[in-house]
This record gives C-alpha cells, sequence and structure tokens, in this order.
C-alpha cells in the first residue's frame, strides 16, 4: 500500500496557514490523490453561517456515510453550518456510485466499498488525534453490519442512523471492538424525549393498558426499505403496556408500513388510526407516525402520532451526536456506547 509522505503532502497543499492542522493535512492528502476540482474540499470558509450551538473550541470533522443521499446531504450541510464543525473531504458510499459530491460549496470524495481500506487510512493519517473525528451513517440497511465492523476495526467513532440489519450483532460487534459510538433508530430530539418518556412509563405501568389492542401504522418516503426503527422502539413499549407480547414478533410484521404516494396523500381515514395525510411536498422525505391502543369494545381509543416533514431536525440531531460522541472519545470515557437517550440526558442536545 503507498505511503504519502509529509514532504510531498506540503508540495500538493495550498496556503492553509490559517487552518487547524486536521483540516489542512486532510485537503493535502485528497489534494495528493484526486483532480485539482477536490483542493477546496475543506479549505474553504463554507458558505452559510455557522450554526447557534457549535463551539469554537471545537475542532471536529465529520465523515458523512451516505452521500450523496438526501439525509446525508441535509447532514452534511447541518455539519458545515455548526460552529466548530467541518466536513470531512472524504466518506464512504454505495457500489457504483463513487466519484465527488458537492454540498454548499464543499467537495467530498466518495469511495466505494471496494476502496474502504483507502478511506480507512486517509482518515486515520488526516486526523491522528482522539476525537477529531466521527463518522455519521445514513446508508442502507443491507451496509449496517458491514460498516460497523469497518468502524470497529479501525476504531472509528460512529453514529448509526441507519436502521435495518442486525441490531444484536450491530451492538455486539460495536462493544466488542471497544469503539466509541451512538447507536439510534432516530435523531429527532423530540420523539427521543418521547420514546424515552414511553419506555418508562411501560416501566412503570406494564400491563395498564391490558385489554386494549395496539395498532401501529408509519408512513415514510417510497425509497426507504425497511420498517421504521422508531415505530419498532416505540412499539415494544407500547405492546408491554397493552401485555402484547407477540406484537414484536416475526420483527414487527404487525407494524402497517405506507409506501404507496396515493395512500399518503389520502391518509388513515375515518378511522384516524391510519397515518395523517402528507402534504404532497413531502412525498419525498416524511416521517409520520400513528400509535393506538383501542379498547375491546372499541369505545376507547388513546392516540400517539408524530408527523415529521422533511430532514432538518433527524439532521441536526445527528450533528449533534457527533458533537456529543467527540467529547466523550476525547474525555476517554468509560462508555463507549451510547444511544440518543443517553446523549439527551447528558445534555449533549
Amino acid at each position: 500500500e503507498p505511503v504519502v509522505e509529509l514532504a510531498e503532502l506540503h508540495r500538493h497543499t495550498p496556503d492553509c496557514s490559517n487552518m487547524p492542522r486536521a483540516s489542512c493535512l486532510a485537503l493535502a492528502l485528497t489534494a495528493a490523490s484526486t483532480p485539482a476540482s477536490a483542493y477546496a474540499l475543506i479549505a474553504g470558509q463554507p458558505r452559510g453561517e455557522r450554526s447557534r450551538r457549535g463551539s469554537a473550541e471545537m475542532n471536529l470533522a465529520i465523515m458523512m456515510n451516505g452521500l450523496p443521499g438526501a439525509m446525508g446531504r441535509e447532514i452534511a450541510s447541518a455539519a458545515i453550518r455548526r460552529e466548530g464543525v467541518t466536513l470531512a473531504p472524504f466518506a464512504l458510499t454505495g457500489a457504483g456510485m463513487g466519484g465527488e459530491v458537492e454540498v454548499d460549496g464543499v467537495t467530498v470524495r466518495l469511495y466505494e466499498p471496494s476502496e474502504k481500506e483507502e478511506c480507512a487510512r486517509l482518515a486515520k493519517v488526516a486526523y491522528p488525534e482522539a476525537g477529531s473525528l466521527v463518522c455519521i451513517d445514513f446508508t442502507h440497511p443491507t451496509a449496517v453490519n458491514g460498516n460497523a465492523e469497518w468502524y470497529g476495526a479501525n476504531r472509528l467513532p460512529f453514529v448509526m442512523g441507519t436502521t435495518g440489519g442486525d441490531r444484536d450483532a450491530l451492538f455486539g460487534v460495536t462493544r466488542e471492538s471497544g469503539t466509541y459510538a451512538v447507536i439510534a433508530p432516530n435523531m429527532a430530539k423530540q420523539i427521543v424525549a418521547l420514546q424515552a418518556a414511553l419506555e418508562q412509563m411501560a416501566s412503570d405501568f406494564g400491563g395498564s393498558f391490558e385489554g386494549y389492542a395496539l395498532s401501529v401504522v408509519e408512513s415514510h418516503q417510497s425509497t426507504k426499505a425497511d420498517t421504521s426503527g422508531t415505530a419498532k422502539a416505540v412499539s415494544t413499549s407500547l405492546a408491554k403496556l397493552t401485555n402484547e407480547p407477540d406484537f414484536t414478533a416475526d420483527d414487527y410484521a404487525q407494524i402497517q408500513r405506507v409506501r404507496d404516494t396515493d395512500e399518503q396523500l389520502a391518509g388513515g381515514g375515518s378511522s384516524h388510526r391510519g397515518c395523517s395525510p402528507v402534504p404532497e411536498a413531502f412525498l419525498g422525505g416524511h416521517a409520520f407516525h400513528t400509535y393506538a391502543l383501542t379498547s375491546a369494545d372499541g369505545n376507547v381509543e388513546f392516540q400517539f402520532r408524530h408527523n415529521v416533514c422533511g430532514r432538518s431536525t433527524y439532521a441536526e440531531g445527528s450533528v449533534d451526536a457527533a458533537v456529543f460522541l467527540a467529547k466523550r472519545v476525547g474525555a476517554a470515557a468509560e462508555q463507549r456506547v451510547y444511544d440518543m437517550v443517553d446523549v439527551l440526558k447528558m445534555g449533549g442536545i
């Protein structure tokens, strides 16, 4: 495997005397192996104002794995806006999707699965300091476990927002590798707070809704390949309240998935137990969930709904999680694996 000498890096690098060392080195590494059009990856000041929750003292780069997907773009934009946070000039993508992508004036070189080790080498050389790089993963359910193994093998801290895959294996390989990670099905702090409250309610008052029937409907953009991880997590708590342990059987087969756009526009109909009608402008990016608890005689019903249009709330939460994780890595925290409830409780959002 070729080794890039520092002298060679300096030869390839534009003037970066005012840049953080890690950013300058990352630029040099990429410039040495990619076309001139990639030189501005993180050297330039990105467009737009920095967001309110950043820290001028922080020097964190985010490797956005999942570009050029819509969620990846949204998170990359949020990272660029965040004070003290930059976008790493390289990231993982899917097979056949390599090349370059530009997000708000920042260009990122995308590495396909066959090029993973080259990407890992760049990450280790460009960001050697603990907590200076965090990966955010919004890829595909089929990539979850392989990516987690790659993060663990290379000791790359990561935020796993991708749902699906073998979740037991995901947690197992992450803990075994000792890699720092935030793993959660939902990155929106308000939904995380609701999820935590329902978990506590199920723990304190399990069976209090016995005799009631649970129904769950979730609607997402047609490109979402799996059942919502958030719907699964919330359903687990609600099934404890109704004492319906079989609700989680067969990978939550009783959760109704809505992916047809006509059904999404129409909504749940007169029963109001289906999802709310989705605005046409957000058919390509939404998360509408309805959870209903109905008494045996049908005379009493409780509902929980959370309807999100767009992706911005998830993007900001993902960057919050990355900032939180970078601080835990920098502090050499004993706990290595977290979820978004941990992030919320520890003041990371």
